[in-house]
């Protein structure tokens, strides 16, 4: 019986760079293999994995997957923000600085009524 081999990446992006590390592993490696061969914890120390959060090709997976041959592993950054509040903040700023009403009527349309009530 001969071992077969399965090629995967790993990448991890942070703000203005990429990182990425092409491996070869024995077939049905899992997740967590694969990210302890690429030894990632050895070459960024401080991100924080006690929220470690992986996918394959954007799809979030826990470490226990098993991977198939060209499957991409991707390592998440932990949030800095809470969408839905980052959400909030920028409405109210819309709102805050809106300097138009929202019921004033069109210029536009209101001299065109005038000019057709006008002719008749």
């Amino acid at each position: 019986m001969e071992t077969e081999a399965i090629g995967v990446q790993v990448v991890y992006a942070e703000p203005g760079s990429a990182w990425q590390a092409d491996l070869r592993l024995p077939a049905r490696s899992t997740v967590e293999q694969a990210l302890r061969a690429s030894r990632f914890a050895r070459l960024f120390p401080n991100y924080p994995y006690d929220s470690l959060k992986v996918g394959v090709y954007g799809q979030e997976c826990a470490l226990d997957r098993v991977l198939a041959d060209g499957d991409r592993i991707e390592i998440y950054r932990p949030l800095v923000f809470d969408p839905m509040e980052s959400r909030r903040r920028r409405a109210l700023h819309r709102k805050a600085f809106m300097t138009k009403p929202k019921n004033r009527p069109r210029r536009r349309k209101a001299r065109l009524a005038a000019a057709l009530s006008g002719d008749e």
